[in-house]
C-alpha cells in the first residue's frame, strides 16, 4: 500500500503528528503508520556550501580572493545532522512512498528548510503544503483535511532562497573583507550591521548630551497641586531668576479658578501579541531576553499546545477564527482566569472590533490561547509567566473600553496661570484583566504625575486658599540607554535611520530590521560577537562594537538597505519579480562593498587587549565580557583561542541575593559579589559554606510552594470528575 510521507521541522512536531496520524511503529528518525510515515529535520539539514567548497584556497581568509561570486550556488549536508538527512532521503527513495506533506513551519524559512531537503534528496514525486497555526489534534486534523498544493508556495520559496543567497554574497564577503583589512574578528550583515548601529548612536547621543538644569512652579491648593505655565503652555523654564520672581509676585494672594473642563473618554485594549510584543512585555516585566521569550513560546506551543504559532507579525485574527473563539474562553477558565472568562463569555455577541482585521493577518495570526486547556501544574515558572501575559491580552482585546472622566482645571494666581488635571475612572473595562503587578507593561508617558491626583469637587470662579508655593528643579536628561525591549521596538520601527519617504513607508510596512522569528538571534549574534554587552537591563555598546560601525560600509549601516531588500523578496514571493535578477544584482553589490572596505584608509585598535599572551600563537589576550561572564579571547581568528576567567553562577549571595560569579582557576576559584561578599569554592564542595546553606533554604520553600502546587492540582482534577 503506498504510503504518503510528512516532512515536519523538528523531533516534537514531528511526533505529534505522528500521534495524530496514528503512526505508532518507532523507526530510526521516524515513526510509521498504515498511510503515513512521519519523519523530521533538525531545523536545517542542509544549507548553502561554504566558501572552500566552491575552491580549496578560500579556506584561508585573503584579501586578494576577494569578492567570493559562486556561479551557481551549490547545497550541502550540515555535518552535525548528517546522520537525520540520511534518514529522510532515505525515506524520499522508498519505493512505497508516493507522495511528500511538507509540514515544516508555516513561513518563508520553513519552507526553505523542507525544499532543500527535497532538492538535495532529488525527490521528484508529488508534493502538498501543510499550513497550520497552532498543533492541537483539531488543527491538526483540519490542516490534513485542507492540503494546499505546494506548488503554490513555489514564489515563497523562491524568495527564502534569494534571502539566504543574497545574505551569503553580502555577509560573507563583507565580513571577510573587515577582518583581512584590519586583523581582527570582525563581521558585518544587513541586517545585524543597522541594528548595532541603532545601539552605537543611542550611545553617541548619550556621551554627547550636556544636562541643563530647569525650574518650575508647583502651588499647594485646598487639596490638589496646580502646575505654573508659561505662555506657550510649557512648565518649565531655564531662567531661576525670572521663576523666583514671580514666586514673590504670587505669595500672599488667592487662586481662583477661571476655567474648568471635563471630558469623558476611553482607551480601547491593546491588540493581541505578536511576537516582537511579547518579547517586548516579556523583557519589562520579567527581564527575559527576546531568545528566551521565543524559547519558551515554542515550548508553550509544541510541547504543551496551550498557545498558537509564535513567529508571527500580526496582532488580529482573520474572520476565520472567531467562531473558535468560545472554546478559546473555555480553555483559559481555569485558576485566577476563571471569572474574567466567563465574564467575557457571557457578553454575547464577542466584541471583536478590537481582535479582528483580515487585511493585517499574513501568514498567521495573532498569538492566541489554542482550545485545548492547558496543564497550568506542568507548566515551569517563566512558561507560566509567558502563558499568563498572552491569557490577559487576549482577554484584554475582547473587554470593552476603559472609561474615564478627564477633569482640567486652570487657576490665576495673581496674574499668573496654573493648570491641574485629574481622571475619575468609570468603567475599568479590559484594564480588570491586570492588576498592580503589571505597571512595568505601561507605557511611561500614559500618565503625568499631574494626572493622576484625585481632584476635589470644584466650581469655576472659586476661590481658594494658597497653602504652600515652591520652586521645582530638574536635569534634562540624555535618551535612555536601550534595553532588549526598546531595541526590539527600534528593529521594528527603525524609520529614523532612513530619510527616503519610500523607503520609511516599506519599512512600516513590513517587519522592519530582521523578523519576528529572527531578532532574538540576530540580538544574540551582537552579544556572542563582543559587540554589545550588558549593564543590568540596558545595552551598552563595546569599543569593538563602536568601531566596527565606523569600519563597516555605510549602506550597511542603514536599514535602507533590508527596506529595498524586504520590498523586492516581497514582490518575489507574489511572483511580481524574478529571484534570479535580485540575485545577480546583489552580486555587483557585494563586489562594490569589498571594494569600498578595500580602499578605506580607517584604523582598528584593540582597546581591550592584556598583556598575556596567547599560549596557542602567542599574540596579546583581549579580555571581553559576554552574559555569563569575562573572557580571555585571541585576536586571530585563525587561532580561536578562548578561555573563561568569570562566569556568573546560579548560586545566590547570602548577604544580598543575587547570583554570585566564580573567579580564578583550580584550588583558587572563588565565589565573589559585586556587595563585597567572599567564599572559596572549596569551601563550597566541602559543606562549610553560607552559600550552600543559603540555597537549602530557598530549596526547601521551593519544595514546600512544590507540595501545595501538587495538592491543588490533585484537587482540581478532583473537583473536575
Amino acid at each position: 500500500m503506498a504510503k504518503t510521507l510528512v516532512l515536519a521541522e523538528k523531533p516534537s512536531v514531528g511526533k505529534e503528528l505522528a500521534r495524530v496520524l496514528g503512526c505508532k511503529r518507532s523507526g530510526d528518525g521516524c515513526m510509521e503508520g498504515d498511510r503515513y510515515v512521519v519523519t523530521w529535520a533538525l531545523g536545517h539539514l542542509v544549507t548553502l556550501a561554504d566558501p572552500d567548497v566552491y575552491d580549496k584556497k578560500l579556506e584561508k581568509w585573503s584579501m586578494d580572493d576577494l569578492p567570493m561570486l559562486p556561479e551557481k550556488m551549490k547545497l550541502v549536508v550540515i555535518p552535525e545532522s548528517s546522520r537525520q538527512y540520511k534518514v529522510v532521503a532515505n525515506l524520499m527513495k522508498r519505493g512505497d512512498v508516493s507522495d511528500l506533506v511538507i509540514a515544516t513551519d508555516a513561513g518563508r524559512e520553513g519552507e526553505l528548510v523542507a525544499r532543500w531537503i527535497m532538492q538535495k534528496a532529488g525527490w521528484n514525486k508529488p508534493a502538498k503544503r501543510l499550513w497550520i497555526s497552532s498543533q492541537t489534534d483539531k488543527a491538526i486534523r483540519e490542516g490534513f483535511a485542507n492540503l494546499k498544493p505546494a506548488k503554490d508556495y513555489d514564489n515563497l520559496y523562491r524568495s527564502a532562497q534569494a534571502r539566504s543567497e543574497a545574505d551569503w554574497l553580502v555577509g560573507l564577503n563583507v565580513t571577510r573583507a573587515l577582518t583581512c583589512k584590519f586583523n581582527a574578528q570582525l563581521s558585518a550583515g544587513r541586517v545585524q550591521t543597522p541594528t548595532l548601529a541603532l545601539v552605537v548612536e543611542r550611545e553617541n547621543e548619550i556621551r554627547r548630551f550636556v544636562p541643563r538644569e530647569f525650574y518650575g512652579l508647583c502651588a499647594e491648593l485646598e487639596g490638589f497641586r496646580a502646575t505654573w505655565k508659561d505662555e506657550k503652555g510649557s512648565g518649565r523654564t531655564f531662567d531661576r531668576e525670572k521663576l523666583e520672581r514671580l514666586l514673590k509676585a504670587c505669595e500672599g494672594k488667592e487662586a481662583v479658578i477661571t476655567q474648568i473642563s471635563k471630558m469623558r473618554k476611553m482607551t480601547p485594549p491593546p491588540a493581541a501579541y505578536d511576537l516582537t510584543e511579547l518579547q517586548r512585555d516579556a523583557n519589562k516585566k520579567y527581564a527575559y531576553s527576546a531568545k528566551e521569550t521565543l524559547n519558551l513560546m515554542q515550548s508553550l506551543y509544541e510541547r504543551h499546545k496551550a498557545l498558537t504559532y509564535p513567529r508571527t507579525d500580526s496582532r488580529y485574527i482573520s474572520d476565520d477564527v472567531v467562531p473558535t473563539l468560545p472554546d478559546r474562553l473555555r480553555a483559559v477558565a481555569q485558576a485566577e482566569y476563571k471569572e474574567l472568562a466567563w465574564a467575557v463569555q457571557r457578553k454575547k455577541p464577542f466584541q471583536t472590533k478590537y481582535l479582528v482585521n483580515n487585511a493585517k493577518v499574513t501568514d498567521h495570526h495573532a498569538i492566541i490561547p489554542t482550545e485545548e486547556a492547558a496543564s497550568l501544574y506542568e507548566l515551569t515558572g517563566p512558561e507560566k509567566n509567558i502563558y499568563d501575559l498572552v491569557v490577559r491580552r487576549f482577554l484584554a482585546v475582547l473587554m470593552p473600553p476603559f472609561e474615564y472622566e478627564e477633569i482640567r482645571l486652570t487657576v490665576k494666581i495673581g496674574d499668573q496661570t496654573f493648570t491641574a488635571a485629574g481622571r475619575r475612572v468609570l468603567d475599568q473595562g479590559w484594564k480588570a484583566a491586570y492588576d498592580k503587578n503589571f505597571a512595568a507593561l505601561e507605557d511611561e508617558d500614559d500618565e503625568t504625575e499631574e494626572e493622576q491626583q484625585r481632584l476635589p469637587d470644584l466650581q469655576k470662579g472659586q476661590r481658594l486658599k494658597v497653602r504652600k508655593l515652591r520652586l521645582t528643579t530638574g536635569k534634562t536628561a540624555p535618551p535612555a540607554r536601550y534595553t532588549e525591549a526598546t531595541l526590539l521596538t527600534a528593529m521594528e520601527h527603525p524609520v529614523s535611520q532612513v530619510a527616503d519617504k519610500n523607503l520609511q513607508k516599506i519599512l512600516q510596512e513590513t517587519s522592519g530590521l530582521g523578523t519576528p522569528a529572527t531578532r532574538a538571534d540576530i540580538i544574540e549574534k551582537l552579544f556572542s560577537a563582543f559587540y554589545i554587552e550588558r549593564q543590568g537591563k540596558t545595552l551598552v555598546p563595546t569599543s569593538k562594537g563602536i568601531q566596527l560601525v565606523q569600519l563597516a560600509p555605510a549602506e550597511l549601516r542603514s536599514a535602507a538597505l533590508t527596506a529595498q531588500w524586504e520590498d523586492r523578496l516581497a514582490r518575489i514571493a507574489k511572483g511580481q519579480e524574478r529571484d534570479a535578477d535580485f540575485v545577480a544584482q546583489m552580486r555587483k553589490y557585494a563586489t562594490k562593498l569589498v571594494a569600498d572596505v578595500k580602499a578605506s584608509d580607517a584604523t582598528y585598535t584593540h582597546d581591550n587587549q592584556t598583556r598575556k599572551p596567547c599560549p596557542e600563537c602567542g599574540k596579546l589576550l583581549l579580555l571581553v565580557k559576554d552574559k555569563r561572564g569575562e573572557l580571555l579571547v585571541c585576536p586571530d581568528r585563525e587561532c580561536g583561542f578562548r578561555k573563561r576567567t568569570t562566569q556568573v553562577t546560579n548560586a545566590r549571595c547570602p548577604n544580598c541575593h543575587k547570583k554570585l560569579e566564580l573567579w580564578g582557576e583550580g584550588d583558587k576559584q572563588t565565589f565573589a559579589c559585586a556587595c563585597g561578599y567572599r567564599e572559596k569554592l572549596s569551601d563550597f564542595e566541602a559543606g562549610k559554606s553560607d552559600v550552600r546553606r543559603y540555597m537549602a533554604q530557598q530549596e526547601q520553600k521551593a519544595e514546600k510552594n512544590s507540595a501545595m502546587a501538587d495538592a491543588l492540582a490533585k484537587w482540581m482534577e478532583k473537583n473536575k470528575k
